[in-house]
């Protein structure tokens, strides 16, 4: 069997919903207007904004049990191709950050976490898993880790003898953060892709990857009720979880994995049942182009923002001009500012879209 035959489409084009919905939170006409589902919870609770990372890792969770299938086969090296990939996504994440500080770069406060960071160690963590461990034992490494993930956070004490604090600057997270990195976080007190909130990331790719193998055994469309019973009850139990423990993406917190981790798998299982079984697939070409070259889709429209919110004409950045000529000047007096700044965004993904969609035409594939 090919490559290509051994895909799944609906897999493909969640993931590239994952990577349209980071792109367009990521890249607003103006930080200045954005609506509120369209940015990040402040602290406890969430928005739509807060769903989108959590996608994306469950999708790199869900694709780890295809693609390396399809490196047993070649009898390519998995091991020495799970080193390479997180030390080059770590490094990619690394040059982002370096992209968007400030020129010239303070080197004494630089970032040293971020998303393509994350995404490595996770990844890194999901493929000695799945590796070394029957699938057994991984539900419940999984079940371990948000619940000692838990107790940690609500029963360490920190110096002075606090604990269960959960406000940014007081919780055990940002406390070993804020020891770990030092100045070199994305705030002072906490940073949201901090090293301990990864180990409830992890999870979430790990409830990814159980989807994953849903879908590979899944015949007659069966994996869509799988999927979606699975969703509705990780997604009761996670806001049930977050009455004693609340949902907050900054701190990864378990009922946040596990909210997010059942409404990924109730999209997957849509996507799954359109795409895959009624083979409906003209929705879903522009995103399964994103989710085919995810990875250059992000770093290159996040990079490619930052490059034009930094290069000035005339005293004014590139990306503001755009903005204000293109955008704002005729959209502000109907729509305000906020929806001037939406519709920026919706044009750079769908810019992004339609590169991706003539890059898959011409079967052009970067991949690490």
């Amino acid at each position: 069997m090919t490559e290509h035959s051994r895909r799944i489409e609906s897999l493909d084009a969640f993931r590239g919903l994952a990577v349209a919905g980071m792109i367009l939170v990521s890249t607003p006409g103006t930080w200045a207007a954005v609506y509120p589902p369209l940015d990040h919870a402040a602290w406890n609770g969430w928005t739509p904004t807060d769903l989108v990372f959590p996608f994306l890792l469950f999708a790199m969770g869900a694709a780890v049990p295809l693609s390396h299938d399809r490196r047993r086969h070649a009898t390519k090296q998995l091991p020495s191709h799970v080193l390479r990939r997180t030390a080059v996504l770590f490094g990619l994440g690394l040059v982002l950050n370096l992209v968007e500080s400030a020129a010239p770069p303070a080197f004494e406060t630089f970032r040293i976490p971020g998303v393509l960071q994350r995404i490595a160690i996770v990844y890194a963590m999901v493929a000695l898993a799945t590796e070394s461990m029957t699938k057994r034992a991984q539900a419940g490494l999984v079940t371990a880790v948000l619940v000692l993930y838990w107790a940690a956070l609500a029963w360490i004490p920190l110096p002075g003898g606090t604990r269960g604090m959960l406000t940014p600057s007081n919780n055990l997270a940002s406390f070993v953060d804020q020891h770990l990195f030092g100045r070199h976080m994305l705030t002072p007190s906490f940073d949201p892709e901090g090293l301990v909130s990864t180990l409830p990331a992890f999870a979430t790719a790990m409830m990814g990857v159980f989807a994953g193998r849903s879908l590979q055994r899944s015949a007659n469309g069966e994996a869509v009720w799988r999927l979606c019973a699975a969703g509705v009850t990780l997604t009761i139990a996670g806001l049930i979880w977050g009455r004693v423990f609340p949902i907050n993406k900054n701190l990864w917190t378990s009922s946040f994995a596990v909210f997010t981790a059942g409404a990924a798998a109730i999209i997957l299982a849509l996507f799954h049942w359109l795409l895959d079984v009624q083979d409906c697939h003209a929705p879903g070409r522009p995103l399964s182009a994103l989710g085919r070259n995810a990875l250059a889709a992000y770093f290159l429209s996040v990079g490619l923002d930052s490059l034009l919110t930094r290069a000035a004409i005339a005293g004014s950045s590139i990306k503001s001009l755009v903005f204000r000529v293109g955008f704002s000047s005729w959209l502000r007096p109907c729509c305000g500012d906020r929806g001037a700044s939406l519709a920026y965004a919706v044009v750079y993904v769908a810019v992004w879209a339609a590169v991706m969609v003539e890059m898959r035409r011409r079967h052009i594939f970067i991949s690490i």
